[in-house]
C-alpha cells in the first residue's frame, strides 16, 4: 500500500507544474484502500500530504525576449526621444515580444504595425525586429506631436488610428478594445518604471 502511495505521489509531483495550484491530499477509503487527490472533500477526512504553492500563470520567455529586444528599443527610443520603457510597454501589450505576431486585421510583427502605417514608416520587413521597433517609435512619436503629447491619446491613436480619436472629440474612442488597449499599455509603462526606479 504504501508503495502505490509513493508512486501516485511521484506522479502527481510530475504533473503539478500544468497546473495553477494543486495541494495533494491523501484519502484512506473503506477497504484500506488509499487515494491521492487534489480535491479537499472534508467528509473523507482528507490529510494533506503535499503542497504546491500558488503560482502565477506567467510567460517566462516574454521578459526573456525583453531582453533580447533592449538594445534594438534603446536605439529606437533615442533616435526618436521616446521612453524605451514606453516602447517595451507597447511591445507587451501589442505581441508579448513574438516577432512573427499577425493580428486579425493584419497588424504584424512585434508592435503590430498595419501594412500602410509600416509602408508610410519606411519598413520593408515588418517581421524584421529591428525594421518593426523603429517603425513602431515613429509613428508613435508622430502621433504624440499630433495630440500634444497626451499619451493617452497617442496610445488610442496607435490602437484605433487617429481618425478615430479625432471622431470622438480627441478623446479615447469607446471601442472596448481601445478602452483596454490604452490602460493597458500605461499599467505596463508605469511598472517598467517602477522597477527601473527600485534598480538604481
Amino acid at each position: 500500500m504504501q508503495t502505490f502511495a509513493m508512486r501516485a505521489l511521484c506522479l502527481f509531483a510530475m504533473l503539478a507544474p500544468l497546473a495553477t495550484q494543486a495541494d495533494i491530499y491523501r484519502v484512506d477509503t473503506v477497504g484500506g484502500r488509499v487515494t491521492l487527490t487534489t480535491i479537499h472533500r472534508s467528509g473523507l477526512n482528507p490529510a494533506r500530504v503535499a503542497r504546491e504553492p500558488a503560482r502565477k500563470v506567467s510567460q517566462p520567455r516574454a521578459a526573456a525576449s525583453g531582453r533580447r529586444y533592449r538594445l534594438m528599443v534603446a536605439q529606437a527610443a533615442q533616435e526618436y526621444g521616446l521612453p524605451a520603457d514606453l516602447l517595451h510597454a507597447v511591445i507587451k501589450t501589442e505581441s508579448n515580444y513574438n516577432p512573427s505576431a499577425v493580428s486579425p486585421r493584419g497588424a504584424a510583427g512585434l508592435m503590430q504595425l498595419m501594412p500602410d502605417t509600416a509602408r508610410n514608416m519606411g519598413v520593408k520587413n515588418v517581421f524584421d525586429p529591428a525594421q518593426n521597433i523603429r517603425g513602431g517609435a515613429r509613428y508613435l512619436k508622430r502621433l504624440m506631436r499630433q495630440f500634444n503629447n497626451d499619451l493617452s491619446l497617442a496610445l488610442a491613436a496607435y490602437n484605433a488610428g487617429p481618425a478615430a480619436v479625432h471622431s470622438a472629440g480627441r478623446a479615447i474612442p469607446p471601442y472596448p478594445e481601445t478602452q483596454r488597449y490604452v490602460p493597458s499599455v500605461l499599467k505596463h509603462y508605469e511598472r517598467l518604471q517602477a522597477s527601473a526606479k527600485r534598480a538604481r
